[in-house]
């Protein structure tokens, strides 16, 4: 069952879809999309399927300025709002009657580095990160994203984070990223899996690219995730 919701963050309505499996109270995962992208990804769509086939509910929603939310995307758009977004998500979730707490956090790239910065604040069990920047220094410009037009209204500064201190509050973390990303390099993941805690997981996949484009990929990555997030049963 597929329902509709709506949340605020810092005043501006946002939306996503809750996923809920035929179970009693199900524990939560909540899905976190890239800088570019929202919560219609395949990837999502494609966890919160295997998610709830294993009993799970999955939240996928649309960032401030993305998708189906409220928002201007190159003026609301920053690493702090998206912070926010998050924690509002959480927030609103956890208060809902129907649905256990939320135990795990999916997050994709710029998202990626989002669910890492706050999972260390939230009781959480299980997390997968794919192609994930620790700093924004980090990520390269490419092709599409030197020319998207979305990003030539951001303001200097706006988008910076860098989450390298925050790392080693990390746990329960599988670090998924390709080693032939161009956008955001393999050698984000090795420092994450490094400053991470027990138990974690590193899934390198060979010759990949940052939109895990190679089908052989994208079933690996979907084959680990699923059975990494099945930790929050």
């Amino acid at each position: 069952m597929q329902e509709i919701l709506f949340f605020n963050a810092d005043g501006l309505r946002l939306h996503g879809i809750l996923h809920l499996p035929e179970t009693e109270k199900p524990p939560l995962i909540i899905g976190v999309h890239g800088l570019l992208s929202n919560g219609d990804s395949p990837k999502q769509k494609a966890l919160a399927e295997g998610c709830t086939r294993m009993g799970l509910a999955y939240f996928r929603f649309d960032h401030r300025g993305c998708g189906k939310s409220q928002g201007e995307f190159a003026g609301v758009t920053g690493f702090q709002g998206r912070l926010n977004d998050l924690a509002a998500a959480v927030d609103t979730l956890s208060k809902r009657d129907g649905i256990g707490d939320v135990k795990g956090l999916f997050g994709s790239s710029f998202g990626g580095a989002v669910v890492l910065s706050m999972a260390a604040d939230l009781d959480i069990m299980t997390i997968v990160t794919l192609a994930a920047p620790v700093r924004l220094s980090s990520i390269n410009a490419p092709g599409s994203y030197e020319t998207e037009p979305r990003l030539s209204g951001i303001k200097k500064g706006q988008l910076d984070f860098d989450i390298s201190d925050r790392l080693h509050l990390v746990h329960s973390v599988l670090v998924c990223h390709g080693d032939a990303d161009t956008v955001v390099p393999y050698e984000n993941a090795l420092k994450i899996y490094e400053a991470a805690r027990e138990p974690k997981k590193l899934l390198r996949l060979p010759n990949g690219d940052h939109q895990v484009s190679d089908s052989v990929h994208q079933k690996t990555f979907m084959e680990n995730s699923l059975q990494w997030l099945g930790r929050a049963k």
